[in-house]
């Protein structure tokens, strides 16, 4: 750091310019040059061109004198650094001895006695983690900055080493304080001992106005304030030291005095100046800003999950779980979803979406297009027509917000996947010996496009089989193909094993997902388990095709019955399944063609009752009148069955069915 800049001078400096230009104003002046005119002077005067001895002309009236210009000459470099509203130290040579430590530095740590180490007489330095940096800038010559040291009230908050002898502590500060610290190269000027046998002219302009001389005994005296150093109190051997410890001002202004007493000064002594500026404002806001920003996004976070399923529906054929990880830090929400719905029979329907963008808007299209999922859902219809129904809602909701969804549907009974795709991405699905394939049947475009007409493709989906359904968060990266994310995808997920849960754990940490990472990610994992043993009997299938006539319904009514007394269901359970699958088969031989089936499954925990036919009219409930004949068939399910629903059938017809909950245990 530069000081010349500053035009400062030390104590005593503007003692011995007055007296020079006292001693200037008793020499005698020049004599008047010939013809009575007068030497020119220096400033403010010009001379006579004509020579004739008249005055000069006068200066226009318009013009105003030069300004002053005001300089630091009065200023010591003590005035300066201790105005400086900002610790401010001064130290030199290898060991940092200290020279100079201004009045806002002692004030905080208390002062110091001047040429003692830093590394025992500030103690603060230390433990801030200064000392090694001064090391560095007194070797390389650069400047070094830190950014944000927490200084605690009254100081560094650990024990401070050993104090010199006189040293006073600090006041303290009624809080802690942050400081940024910048450690600067600088070189100070060593002052010679002024000797006793100095010109009469170095005497004079020493003495005082008054022409009182200054004893000139030969002492040391401190450059600092110019005090003189006891020599008495030191032998020979510390002198020196003495004389170093009165180091304590940069070159340009010691090199200045030093020169004006003793001529030139010894060889320059590098030193640092070590300038702390107080950040504790800066630093506190920016915390205050980072609180808040971390409210923001937990409030953000928590919206988002509050539009997620709560829990996850658990379907009796499958295992499944789902995980959800908010991209990035800030506080704006993304648009991923996912959900489980139960459509009954033994059905499930797996659906994951993601609306493009971020922010609340997005969160808002989500949870519209999650409810109406789940309303599609209880309608029973086929794959691509939920979304087909999904795809004018979305343009409905916003028609700048479009969003990509994979509406699936398992039946335990196909043992297959049957799905819809708009514009997402392949459901992986991986088969009891570990080959996983891609959902590889043509996907439509995102929702909210409008136009165009989905498809429905199928996958199989066995016992011992699993699937994965995710959004790109989890595949995409910004310098990567997202089907090279896929791929990758593909590999962890042929060997990932366990539940469904961990598999989900796995799948993210696999493919690097780190709270840092930018993107929201939603994964959900389904498996079909391959039950033996006990878990095995809990699960029964038993079919009959019915082939019409009027000798139908007493088949049926004596197959459920039989079936039924098998399963050891108890006895009122038995009656009760025998009426549904009358009704149900009665209401399809009235209503329905042909072929017809009748269909009864066991899970641990319901008994499904199922009739199909080749009619793709659905029943409906109606309040039969006291006089009508038929027509309560349905009513008569519906009042005994836990619950009950038609749905239409991929090959044309449709299926009635009903499910009695099993009793605990």
């Amino acid at each position: 750091m530069n000081f010349t800049r500053w035009s400062a001078r030390l104590p005593r400096t503007q003692r011995r310019i007055a007296a020079r230009a006292d001693r200037g104003a008793r020499r005698p002046k020049p004599a008047a040059a010939a013809g009575g005119g007068s030497v020119p002077a220096a400033r403010g005067e010009s001379a006579d061109p004509a020579g004739r001895g008249e005055p000069p002309a006068a200066a226009p009236s318009d013009a105003a004198p030069p300004a002053a210009v005001p300089t630091l000459d009065g200023l010591s470099a003590h005035d300066l650094l201790g105005q400086v509203p900002a610790l401010v130290a001064v130290v030199y040579g290898p060991e940092h001895r200290i020279a100079y430590l201004n009045d806002t530095y002692v004030g905080l740590f208390g002062s110091r006695t001047p040429g003692t180490p830093a590394g025992q007489a500030l103690p603060e330095l230390r433990e801030l983690g200064l000392l090694p940096l001064m090391d560095q800038v007194l070797r390389s010559g650069k400047p070094r900055t830190v950014k944000s040291r927490r200084v605690p009230a009254g100081g560094p908050a650990t024990t401070p080493g050993p104090r010199q002898e006189g040293a006073v502590p600090g006041p303290g500060r009624s809080r802690h304080g942050y400081y940024t610290f910048t450690c600067s190269p600088i070189e100070m000027a060593a002052p010679k001992a002024i000797a006793s046998a100095q010109a009469a002219d170095d005497r004079a302009a020493e003495a005082d106005l008054d022409g009182t001389p200054v004893d000139r005994s030969p002492v040391d005296r401190s450059p600092v304030d110019g005090s003189p150093v006891d020599g008495s109190a030191v032998d020979g051997s510390n002198r020196e030291g003495v004389v170093r410890k009165a180091v304590a001002v940069p070159e340009a202004v010691a090199a200045e005095t030093v020169a004006a007493e003793t001529g030139p000064a010894t060889e320059p002594v590098r030193g640092v100046l070590v300038f702390g500026a107080d950040v504790t404002d800066q630093v506190e806001s920016a915390e205050r800003l980072r609180a808040s920003e971390r409210l923001q996004r937990e409030a953000a976070v928590t919206l988002q999950r509050s539009l997620l399923p709560q829990e996850l529906e658990q379907p009796d054929d499958l295992r499944v779980a789902a995980t959800y990880q908010p991209g990035g830090t800030d506080a704006a929400v993304g648009g991923d979803w996912y959900d489980v719905i139960t459509l009954g029979a033994g059905r499930t329907a797996l659906v994951i979406g993601d609306v493009m963008g971020r922010g609340v808007r997005a969160a808002a299209v989500m949870g519209q297009l999650r409810t109406a999922v789940r309303a599609y859902a209880r309608l029973d219809l086929p794959p691509h027509e939920v979304l087909q129904l999904l795809d004018g809602l979305a343009a409905e909701i916003d028609p700048h917000q479009i969003a990509t969804c994979v509406y699936a549907v398992h039946d335990p009974n196909e043992n297959r996947l049957v799905y819809a795709s708009a514009g997402h991405l392949p459901i992986l699905v991986r088969d009891p010996d570990g080959t996983v394939r891609r959902a590889s049947e043509p996907t439509g475009p995102p929702l909210g496009t409008g136009g165009w007409l989905h498809t429905t493709g199928s996958v199989p989906l066995g016992p011992g089989g699993s699937a994965v359904l995710y959004t790109d968060g989890l595949v995409e990266r910004r310098d990567k193909d997202i089907y090279d994310g896929v791929a990758a995808l593909e590999r962890v997920f042929a060997g990932a094993t366990g539940s469904p849960q961990v598999m989900c754990d796995r799948l993210i940490r696999a493919l690097g997902i780190t709270a840092e990472h930018d993107d929201d990610v939603a994964v959900l994992v389904l498996q079909h388990p391959a039950r033996t043993g006990h878990d095995a009997e809990l699960f029964h299938n038993a079919a009959l095709e019915l082939l019409g006539g009027v000798e139908a319904a007493p088949r049926a009514r004596a197959f459920a019955s039989g079936v039924l007394a098998s399963w050891r269901f108890p006895m009122e359970l038995r009656d009760l399944g025998v009426l549904a699958a009358s009704e149900l088969v009665a209401n399809s031989l009235q209503h329905g063609t042909p072929p017809m089936r009748l269909r009864l499954r066991r899970t641990d925990r319901r008994l499904i009752i199922e009739v199909t036919d080749g009619d793709e009219h659905l029943p409906r409930r109606r309040r039969a009148e006291p006089v009508d004949e038929a027509g309560r068939g349905i009513s008569i399910v519906a009042t005994i069955a836990s619950s009950w629903g038609s749905r239409r059938t991929p090959g044309g017809g449709k299926a009635v069915w009903c499910e009695f909950a099993l009793p605990a245990g």
